[in-house]
């Protein structure tokens, strides 16, 4: 398995989109809203120069990015558990070392992920 870290490119906002709105995806991010194809046109436009994608064998398997400071990751369902997500957040890192994440309490695995690479529980935000 050969994992490449790529800049963001046009040709990979589709599986960014189509990744952010799958289901198994999205419950574990704190904004669950759907993404349509000229929203996303119009945030990637924007903001696609800040992200990632990970390349395994060739084939997008994830995207990170970091806006503000702030990373946002996922991995597709089918590369989860071989070391994807680890290897998209060091590589971030060594570019963004003072990037921070914000983690939902009940996304177990972006918890693990973040404290596998190196990350802290500093703050809970309580909402009513």
């Amino acid at each position: 398995m050969v994992k490449q870290f790529v800049k963001n490119d046009k040709k990979y906002w589709e599986f960014i989109r189509e990744l952010r709105n799958h289901p198994d995806v999205k419950k574990g991010f704190i904004e669950q809203e759907h993404i349509d194809r000229f929203d996303h046109a119009l945030y990637m436009q924007r903001f696609g120069s800040y992200f990632y994608v990970c390349l395994v064998d060739g084939e997008p398997a994830g995207y990170v990015g970091v806006l503000q400071g702030d990373i946002r990751v996922a991995t597709h369902p089918r590369f989860q558990g071989n070391g994807v997500g680890k290897f998209m957040i060091n590589e971030l890192m060594s570019a963004h070392p003072t990037s921070f994440a914000k983690v939902k309490v009940d996304n177990e695995a972006s918890l693990r992920l973040f404290e596998s690479c190196g990350f802290n529980k500093k703050y809970y935000i309580l909402e009513k």
